[in-house]
């Protein structure tokens, strides 16, 4: 029996509820896979369905400790499959996430995606963008040159269903072609890493951390300040984009987090509120009286991750503080 007619056999040993617990577990196309084998299977002897039981648990109980890395999982593909299958294998999984293609195209930052599309046929991009989120789709058409991304959008529009055939096409080329590339340069910064990460740290770690990095490797703890974005960075936005903010924002938060800030952020909220809601919110600051930083702390990053996750959606827009940048 091949595995999936295995896997059909066991479950259906297994009964109905166990079944549909383990099928909501399950991948879509793994779920057809094993669906089909079921519905394939006709009589099965009850010795069949023992030995199996037996196989299955024999092989589970004699495993002992199991270790998963990339290593282990190469090294049991390459005694089943061709080296050149499970080297495409290996470079999916060290891919972007997801289980799908589209998926994982869902979870490649928008400007690589777009440096690879522009360079495609218009009704591939266009096959490419229907199937991914509409946000991100949003985001990656913003970054094509203008004309070629028109192409696309009238083929967008005049596309009606696209043939399982054209789909897999584009989808074997973006998997061998871009994916591979991907996952071979996937690596990201490590001072980007240290950045998020220290962005996720209250104030005080993250001084602490800040001012001995420094004292090892000032030019390793600069890049990282200069990645990272902070509660007192929200400077960096215009008034349309704090009053997008302030619309989104937990009203019990905001006080919080102006109790620690500093007199030009607190007058950068005020003046993008009427001014009797400046008034109340200052009224708010006062009443708090003293508060524990670890609160404040809270209630900035609470604001921060608000901030992100808008300008990650195109709500806002969070610029690097130059001059020339828009920011709306």
């Amino acid at each position: 029996m091949s595995g999936p007619q295995k896997a059909a056999v066991l479950m259906l040993a297994l009964g109905e509820e166990h079944c549909a617990k383990l099928f909501s577990l399950m991948h879509e196309d793994e779920i057809r896979e094993i669906s089909a084998a079921m519905a394939q299977l006709g009589p099965v002897k009850p010795e069949m369905v023992e030995q199996l039981c037996v196989e299955f648990a024999e092989h589970v109980g004699g495993a002992g400790s199991i270790v998963g890395s990339f290593e282990n999982t190469e090294r049991l593909l390459l005694k089943t499959l061709p080296r050149d299958r499970v080297t495409q294998i290996m470079e999916e999984i060290r891919g972007p996430a997801g289980r799908t293609m589209w998926d994982k195209l869902g979870n490649v930052h928008e400007a690589v995606l777009a440096n690879y599309l522009k360079n495609e046929y218009p009704q591939t991009v266009a096959v490419v963008l229907a199937k991914v989120r509409p946000n991100h789709a949003a985001r990656v058409l913003a970054m094509l040159p203008e004309g070629f991304a028109m192409e696309v959008v009238m083929r967008m529009l005049r596309m009606e269903s696209v043939q399982k055939e054209v789909l897999d096409g584009v989808e074997r080329t973006l998997r061998a072609e871009f994916m591979s590339n991907l996952a071979r340069g996937s690596r990201r910064d490590a001072h980007e890493v240290m950045a998020e990460i220290f962005n996720s740290l209250d104030r005080q770690a993250e001084q602490r951390f800040l001012a001995a990095l420094e004292e090892r490797n000032r030019e390793a703890a600069e890049r990282i300040k200069a990645l990272m974005f902070t509660f007192d960075d929200l400077q960096r936005l215009t008034p349309q984009a704090v009053q997008a903010l302030l619309r989104a924002v937990e009203k019990d938060k905001l006080p919080l987090a102006l109790k620690g800030a500093s007199e030009k952020l607190r007058e950068l909220f005020f003046g993008n509120l009427s001014e009797r809601a400046a008034k109340m919110l200052r009224e708010e600051i006062e009443a708090l009286g003293p508060v524990k930083l670890r609160d404040v702390d809270e209630a900035q990053g609470a604001i921060v991750a608000l901030a992100k996750e808008m300008a990650a959606q195109g709500q806002i827009e969070i610029g690097d503080g130059g001059d020339d940048e828009m920011v709306l």
